[in-house]
C-alpha cells in the first residue's frame, strides 16, 4: 500500500513537473528559482490553494490584469465543458463568446477560431484541465500569435 501511495504522489509530482504554474501564490512564491522543484512546488500550491481564478478575475497574485482576459477566465469557468466541445469543432457559439469576450474583431475570429481549433490538445492536454490552465493556455497561445497578440496585451 505504501509503495502504491508514493507512486502516486511520483506522478502527480511529475504531471505537474510540465504544467507551467502560470500565476498565483505559488508562481509568486517561487518566482524567479529554477530548476523542477520550484516549478513543482508553484504548481502544487497554486493547484492546492485554487487561487489562480481569483487573481486572474481580480487582477492580483502576479496574474493578468486585461479586463477582457479577466472576463474570458470568469467565462470559462462556468462553461469550461461547451468551450472544450466547440473548440475541439472550431466554431460555435461558446467560441463566439471568447471572441467577443475578449474583444476579437469580426476580422480575426476566423483566424482566433482556427488557432483555438489547431491547439485543442495545448489548450486541454487532459479531461482534468481545469480553466485557470486552459485560460492561461490560450492567453499564452493569442501573446504568441502576430495577428492576435493584441487582444491580450
Amino acid at each position: 500500500m505504501k509503495k502504491l501511495i508514493a507512486g502516486a504522489m511520483l506522478l502527480g509530482a511529475s504531471t505537474l513537473a510540465f504544467a507551467q504554474p502560470g500565476c498565483g501564490v505559488g508562481a509568486m512564491i517561487w518566482k524567479g528559482q529554477s530548476g523542477i522543484a520550484p516549478h513543482v512546488l508553484a504548481a502544487t500550491t497554486n493547484g492546492t490553494f485554487g487561487n489562480q481564478t481569483f487573481g486572474m478575475t481580480t487582477g492580483t497574485l502576479g496574474c493578468q490584469t486585461n479586463e477582457a482576459v479577466r472576463s474570458m477566465a470568469m467565462y470559462m469557468d462556468s462553461n469550461i465543458d461547451k468551450i472544450a466541445r466547440d473548440m475541439s469543432r472550431g466554431s460555435g457559439e461558446n467560441l463566439d463568446t471568447l471572441a467577443v469576450l475578449l474583444g476579437v474583431d469580426a476580422a480575426d475570429r476566423g483566424e482566433f477560431r482556427q488557432l483555438l481549433q489547431d491547439n485543442f490538445a495545448t489548450i486541454f492536454p487532459s479531461s482534468d484541465t481545469t480553466s485557470d490552465e486552459a485560460t492561461n493556455a490560450i492567453v499564452a497561445l493569442l501573446e504568441k500569435h502576430e495577428g492576435l497578440s493584441k487582444y491580450v496585451a
